[in-house]
């Protein structure tokens, strides 16, 4: 009897031991009392939620839609006073005009430049033609002259008929060179228009996009959130108008790295909504995430410090839902669901 009373706390301890070593199991599902079974609570619907906003700032003049409104791709959602952007596009557009008349007017210059220059070759000719008769003549003359049949007088007027002959196409040819330089230089001022035309119709079609800016359209097929701008109310470039839902949904369910043996790419899984009083659901294992939860945060955790504790992670796996399911339409994001795998083998 002293005996017993002396091992009674000896066998309490151990079966306070025993206690807690088989809560840690049950809690982390490990053997003996894993189940055939994967469940995680940590899940979520999800969803394609944009934030509409505006690409340019101005004010509101008309909100068509209200809270909660299923819209499709395309509709108008809000609508700015587009005045200053309408003017910003004539005034772009007249100034593309005149930069298009601007390089009419240098095809005329053109035309007219290499008229001169034909014009001043042919005077060129002329001068060249000039120029061989003269000397053909002060040929004749300097022989009559060295013969003595030609006086001093008739041979110098003959010497300076030569001389002005050679003048004149020393003349005509500097005006070729610089009717040629005027072409050149109005067929470079073609490029420099036509950069101005560039600039111009890219001018017109930033104005346009503006224009069309102040007109803000669904993005796609969906539902609405609440409408958090009214008329009258100026808004700028990036502000949150409303929100847009898509009408596509998934199940993103964060399971312990422990289980992920148990999973697989394909596998068919369960999961019930807690908002549709725990309506059940099935689908399929999309894709697990390259990553767990943990290494996303903007603070990455650390574990090389001298106090270690080791805590399960969990990976994000995407869930696609099988179509045609009753009562499907009603999952929203943001819904909890509790997700049930079968274990792969189990």
């Amino acid at each position: 009897m002293t005996l017993l009373k002396h091992h009674v706390p000896t066998l309490l301890v151990v079966l306070i031991g025993l206690l807690g070593v088989g809560t840690v199991l049950y809690a982390w599902q490990l053997p003996p009392f894993a189940g055939t079974e994967i469940r995680t609570e940590n899940a979520y619907v999800r969803g394609s939620v944009t934030t509409i906003s505006p690409q340019i700032a101005g004010y509101v003049t008309q909100v068509p839609v209200s809270d909660f409104q299923v819209v499709t791709a395309g509709e108008v959602l809000v609508r700015l006073d587009d005045r200053t952007a309408a003017q910003a596009l004539a005034q772009a557009e007249a100034a593309l005009a005149g930069a298009r008349a601007a390089l009419k007017a240098n095809a005329q210059d053109i035309n007219s430049a290499e008229a001169v220059l034909e014009s001043r070759k042919a005077a060129r000719q002329a001068a060249e033609a000039a120029l061989d008769t003269a000397q053909a003549a002060w040929a004749r003359q300097d022989k009559l002259k060295a013969k003595g049949f030609l006086s001093q007088s008739d041979a110098d007027d003959g010497q300076l008929s030569l001389q002005q002959a050679q003048a004149a196409l020393t003349e005509a040819e500097s005006n070729v060179d610089v009717a040629r330089e005027d072409v050149a230089s109005a067929r470079v001022q073609t490029d420099t228009l036509q950069s101005q035309i560039a600039s111009a119709e890219a001018a017109v079609e930033l104005a346009r996009i503006d224009l069309e800016h102040t007109v803000i359209h669904a993005p796609r097929d969906g539902q609405l959130g609440q409408i958090g701008v009214k008329p009258g109310q100026y808004v700028t470039a990036g502000a949150a108008l409303m929100s847009h839902v898509a009408p596509q949904v998934w199940v993103i369910a964060n399971v312990k790295e422990r289980e992920l043996a148990d999973m697989a790419q394909g596998q068919a899984v369960r999961f019930t909504v807690d908002a549709l009083r725990d309506r059940s659901f099935t689908g399929r294992v999309s894709m697990l995430s390259p990553a767990t939860a943990s290494e996303y945060s903007v603070l990455g955790s650390s574990a090389a410090t001298g106090n270690f504790t080791k805590i399960a992670q969990r990976l994000p796996v995407r869930i696609e839902i099988d179509p045609g399911q009753e009562g499907a339409e009603s999952l929203a994001p943001g819904m909890s669901v509790v997700l049930h795998a079968p274990r792969q083998g189990g």
